[in-house]
């Protein structure tokens, strides 16, 4: 990279972190509990939108794998599920009827919160229907991974977004609050990935899996992005740039061996495709906050008026994580 490259990548740093500062006053807090945050304390943030139906197993499943402390922006939801986190001991929270997308879809108030109160924690950033694997998840804690990637002197930690799916109809499945979304979404594609490097910011671009294949077919290209960077050891001078896509430093989207090798990595379950799925497409689309001229959602839109079936012929059944590795989608790297 050269040095006019680095000097602009610098200059966008700033301005993204400038633009969080500026968006802190979007934010009102509800239940502000960061005064109980220690500083050895893993912390999840994450922005939501009427997703109360998720949130009790989501608050129960990060709990269980050791995060201390989550940190919320609630973006004017109406289905409860504000008072409901507001009422959790180890929530804090904040409340915005401002934009989601002139907040670059909820990125500045997440680097507002990482900035003022992430410093210096390791930080998992995911959304209310992502759910964190990472290698030995079922014997190890966070707690664990984090400690090797300090010894290890890693900062950033990487993981691809695995879309989940029932086999049958997206509406013949009915998933009731408080239970394991996997119980009734287990499928997932084990192939049909692209993969290339951006040569901005360094990172990994990677498309394909359902959604590539049902909703944007005829155009690939226009497929959600599936890699994230969710896990970080936060420092004030950092700024994510695209969702969790890539952040800045440009090093820290260096999550793969260049060489051939492998790096440890993770997935992220997405448990977009529950039953309560058209319904909440629906409603992002009229409100056309989201990314492109919300043409992600009129692919939806467009692609379960009939209610297809994800589910093909080709479609892998989810057991753990070691099956996740073997099929090439994850790594547990050097960490033996």
């Amino acid at each position: 990279m050269g040095v006019w490259q680095a000097y602009r990548l610098r200059l966008q740093r700033r301005r993204w972190r400038i633009r969080a500062f500026r968006k802190r006053r979007e934010l009102n807090p509800v239940a502000n509990r960061t005064a109980d945050i220690r500083k050895t304390d893993i912390l999840l943030m994450c922005t939501q939108r009427n997703e109360g139906v998720r949130l009790p197993w989501f608050l129960d499943y990060y709990r269980n794998m050791g995060v201390n402390h989550f940190l919320f922006v609630d973006n004017d939801s109406n289905d409860g599920s504000l008072d409901y986190l507001a009422s959790q001991p180890d929530v804090s929270i904040w409340t915005t009827q401002s934009s989601y997308k002139r907040s670059r879809f909820g990125v500045d108030w997440m680097n507002w919160l990482l900035m003022r109160y992430g410093h210096g924690h390791w930080c998992l950033t995911v959304d209310p229907d992502e759910l964190f694997l990472y290698p030995f998840c079922d014997t190890r804690p966070l707690r664990a991974l984090t400690d090797w990637l300090d010894a290890s002197s890693i900062k950033s930690f990487s993981a691809m977004l695995l879309d989940m799916y029932p086999k049958g109809r997206i509406d013949h499945q009915t998933y009731e609050i408080g239970k394991n979304p996997l119980d009734t979404i287990s499928w997932f594609d084990s192939g049909n990935y692209t993969i290339r490097k951006n040569p901005q910011f360094g990172n990994l671009w990677i498309q394909g899996g359902p959604r590539a294949r049902m909703f944007f077919a005829d155009k690939p290209d226009l497929a959600p992005a599936l890699n994230k960077i969710p896990l970080v050891k936060w420092d004030r001078r950092y700024a994510y740039v695209s969702s969790t896509h890539n952040l800045l430093p440009r090093g820290l989207n260096l999550v793969y061996d260049e060489w051939g090798g492998e790096k440890a990595s993770g997935i992220l379950l997405h448990t977009k495709f529950l039953n309560v799925f058209p319904e909440k497409a629906a409603e992002e689309l009229e409100r056309k906050q989201h990314y492109g001229a919300s043409r992600e959602y009129l692919a939806y839109a467009d692609g379960i008026k009939d209610n297809p079936e994800l589910w093909c012929k080709w479609s892998e059944k989810y057991i753990n994580w070691r099956q996740l590795e073997i099929l090439g989608l994850m790594s547990k790297g050097n960490w033996a």
